[in-house]
């Protein structure tokens, strides 16, 4: 009878395939993350500037207080600091989104301390609407002192940016909650905003690298490998490979030093 038992596969291969499929898979997963983040802080900072753009209140006094019509407040007036607070959310995503792992621990425990501050904020001001319009009224009719603004106060109406201020404050919370949370799983910062140490000929570590073939456990070059890289361009004569322009300058150096003792550096 013929034998009809196929033959197994390597199971090294077919994990290592898994592993090449699930990398990609990963990292997409780790860039979602950190994008969605990086979203939910700008709509959060981004609702509260435009709410503090807006009007808040819209008053209306005693018939005897000497103003006609309604005295509009603005949510920058109820709550001054509500603008300082969405612009430095917006500065924070700018900050999380360069930063490294460390970084992200402090700037996500700073998200959220303004998203609390910008509750704070809205919801104290919401509380007390006649008290968040004192400066408003005394601006239009002069009278100062809480017990005699809320005298001329007859109507405080009330409009839906307050809560959309408090809305902005909570996407902020939980935003830096889910930064604080994931920050691990996020990819690293763009090469462009790492130091690049170079030797004084210009030669990178990257290049070294490139030319030697050999990495270290942490992805650096070591001296080994970059001693037997100079030593193998020395010996080629090649201009283009790492330390032949220092060598050629040395060679320059010393060629000059022999004609300034009048000697023939040819010979």
């Amino acid at each position: 009878m013929a034998d009809t038992t196929e033959p197994s596969g390597d199971p090294r291969a077919a994990e290592g395939a898994d592993a090449a499929t699930d990398a990609p898979a990963a990292r997409r997963g780790s860039r979602g993350a950190k994008y969605l983040t990086l979203l939910l802080v700008v709509i959060g900072s981004g609702l509260t500037l435009l709410a503090a753009t807006q009007t808040w209140f819209s008053v209306l006094l005693v018939p005897g207080a000497g103003h006609a019509g309604a005295i509009v407040v603005q949510g920058s007036a109820a709550a001054p600091a509500l603008t300082a607070l969405s612009l430095a959310g917006l500065a924070l995503t700018a900050a999380l989104a360069i930063a490294g792992p460390v970084f992200r621990i402090v700037l996500s425990l700073l998200g959220v301390l303004l998203g609390a501050s910008i509750l704070i904020s809205a919801v104290s001001a919401l509380a007390a609407p006649i008290q968040a319009a004192s400066s408003a009224i005394t601006g239009a009719t002069g009278v100062a002192g809480d017990s005699s603004v809320d005298h001329l106060v007859e109507r405080v109406d009330t409009q839906l940016w307050p809560s959309i201020a408090i809305a902005g404050g909570v996407v902020l919370i939980l935003a830096s909650a889910m930064a604080l949370i994931t920050f691990r799983l996020w990819p690293g910062p763009s090469k462009r905003y790492q130091t690049r140490f170079v030797d004084e000929s210009g030669t990178s570590a990257d290049d070294l690298f490139a030319a030697s073939g050999e990495e270290g456990a942490n992805g650096e070059v070591s001296d080994a490998a970059e001693a037997r890289a100079l030593a193998e361009a020395a010996e080629a004569g090649d201009k283009d490979a790492p330390g032949a322009p220092a060598i050629e300058r040395d060679r320059a150096i010393d060629s000059w030093d022999e004609l300034s003792r009048g000697e023939d550096p040819t010979r």
